[in-house]
């Protein structure tokens, strides 16, 4: 089983084998940082009036972005968000932002989806969930991974994001596991994770997110076959 690393912007989630005992690390250390929430970004706005996929190519054509405002209380808003500073504002999950629409009382939100071009980068279409102060919501949390395992092990990791349910207003920038130093065998489940003070756990408790294991004959074997053209080369040069 081969699994994209930590920090990976998509979830990627991979069967974990049910066989064989799990264990339990009790060395392992989580360090937590949380988003200075003083930082929010204020992204000015205007009202879309007009739709339609030519309208929306007109609007990315001029720099500007098509959105829509969701949440609870009140029905959709379509706005109009300036392209490059929407892309800054939008480079940090879960960045809390502050719409301001010309005439309207500002309003707090979260990215919900982000659709991006898959060749430039530039936004396409931002979907955002609007909220307010004390409010729970269910967001993914980027999983960071630190240190080095016993030699000759290597860190096999399952998830690079974690499901929480955390207010709104005090959002984890990130969570940091640390394997320094563990053994072969050694497993990391969701529920071994130390959440700060308001954050819940919404993944499955038992999901082993990384493990510690020695390589495969496999892998081994590339290695030397890797080492051995390296010392042919040499030998050539």
């Amino acid at each position: 089983m081969v699994a994209r690393g930590i920090g990976s912007t998509t979830r990627d989630r991979l069967a974990v084998s049910a066989g064989g005992p799990v264990l339990l690390v009790e060395l392992c250390q989580f360090r937590v940082r949380r988003m200075n929430m003083a930082n929010v970004i204020t992204l000015k706005a205007t009202e879309r009036t007009e739709f339609g996929k030519g309208p929306a190519r007109r609007l990315r054509a001029a720099g500007q972005v098509p959105a829509v405002v969701y949440g609870q209380g009140h029905d959709p808003k379509h706005i109009v968000l300036e392209g490059h500073e929407s892309m800054l504002a939008l480079r940090q999950e879960n960045q809390l932002l502050s719409i301001e629409v010309e005439g309207q009382s500002p309003v707090l939100a979260l990215p919900k989806e982000v659709q991006r071009d898959v060749m430039t980068g530039f936004l396409k279409h931002v979907d955002l969930l609007s909220i307010t102060s004390g409010q729970k919501v269910n967001v993914q949390v980027a999983l960071r991974v630190e240190g080095e395992s016993a030699p000759g092990t290597i860190v096999n990791t399952e998830f690079s994001e974690i499901d929480v349910e955390a207010d709104a207003m005090s959002i984890p920038d990130a969570l940091t596991i640390s394997v320094e130093g563990l053994e072969a065998g050694s497993s990391i489940l969701f529920k071994d994770i130390t959440l700060p003070e308001g954050v819940e756990l919404v993944d499955d408790p038992e999901a082993v997110v990384a493990s510690v294991q020695f390589p495969d004959a496999e892998d081994l074997g590339d290695e030397d076959e890797e080492d051995a053209e390296d010392e042919s080369e040499e030998a050539a040069e």
